[in-house]
């Protein structure tokens, strides 16, 4: 029996020394901002569905901007956001629609679906006409934001000081040979591709056309994850997490091996980037650290990304906390 809770205690020793943040230095950087849509109209979460009109239940707005529009993607890097996240649809006229929804008829004054629409109807559309924060007593943004959905080429040219991690909306192979094509033809636009993820096809379709360019799926994720936990203990990264965007949902992240910063030192020399997520339920990877409670998820010293759905909120509250954090430091 001695012999057993010796052995017992040897393999705990042995898993806190090869998994402990407390002997290794966190890694250099600072915090980032990754602003899912830009700044836009948030809504309540509880009880969405793939087929539910978010914008038919955002909280009365705060100010006048709309997911997936330059504007909104101009204020959220203006309010220190690193990455910008947007949706990507490839019409029939082979343009890249920016815009969120599969279907046309929740947020504009359109019908139809969006991949299927050629991009010159798309930019006649009023893209707020759906909004409303009272159940449709008011739609407080139709009539301001006719001909505001952009192409994916006008972001870039808008924008180029931006970075973007682009979301494929759909399966198709195509849209990844498309955005391969597209960022050959313009070579100064592969900076501003931070990222691709979404549909497996044209996520995987994309990584293999375009070197050196780092993005994920579902499927992806889960690999490496779940290795991760498998066998992460050992200090060995699976290949699954090798060169990639690892997305953490926060609840999730305290049961990673080394979570926070020896996590963090094993991705960033596999060549990864971590993002860190909000509380994942079971629904998609969109969650965000989205308020200040939220906050208490984002360990000291984090360096990898921050998703949020509130960059204007967020970003000065990391920032102020991060100014304490080396106020105390320096006094110390």
């Amino acid at each position: 029996m001695k012999k057993l809770i010796v052995a017992v205690f040897a393999i705990v020793a042995a898993l806190w020394f090869l998994n402990t943040s407390m002997l290794v230095t966190p890694p250099s950087g600072a915090v980032k901002i990754l602003a899912h849509r830009g700044i836009h109209q948030v809504f309540e979460p509880t009880g969405v569905e793939n087929d539910t009109c978010t914008a038919e239940r955002i909280e009365p707005p705060r100010h006048a901007y709309l997911e997936n529009t330059i504007a909104s993607m101009q204020a959220a890097m203006d309010s220190g956001a690193e990455v910008v996240e947007l949706d990507v649809h490839l019409t029939p006229d082979r343009e890249f629609a920016v815009f969120h929804d599969w279907t046309l008829d929740c947020r504009t004054d359109g019908t139809g679906v969006t991949e299927q629409t050629p991009m010159s109807k798309l930019k006649t559309l009023d893209i707020g006409y759906g909004y409303t924060a009272d159940g449709g007593k008011t739609f407080p943004f139709r009539g301001h934001a006719q001909g505001q959905m952009p192409t994916l080429t006008e972001v870039f040219t808008a924008l180029p000081q931006g970075r973007f991690l682009i979301n494929f909306k759909s399966e198709r192979r195509a849209e990844g040979a498309t955005l391969a094509v597209l960022l050959r033809a313009h070579p100064e636009w592969r900076k501003s591709v931070f990222g691709v993820y979404g549909g497996s096809a044209p996520t995987q379709e994309t990584l293999r056309l375009v070197p050196d360019l780092r993005g994920y799926d579902k499927q992806s994720t889960l690999a490496c994850l779940g290795r991760y936990a498998a066998y992460g203990w050992t200090g060995i990264v699976p290949e699954a997490c090798h060169d990639t965007l690892v997305v953490v949902p926060a609840n999730y992240a305290p049961f990673l091996w080394g979570w926070p910063n020896r996590f963090a030192a094993r991705m960033r020399d596999a060549g990864s980037e971590v993002i860190l997520l909000g509380r994942y339920g079971g629904g998609d990877f969109t969650s965000g650290i989205d308020s200040a409670d939220d906050l208490a998820l984002v360990p000291k010293n984090f360096a990898g990304y921050v998703w949020t759905n509130r960059a204007e909120t967020i970003a000065p509250l990391l920032g102020k906390r991060m100014a304490a954090t080396n106020n105390q430091a320096n006094r110390e």
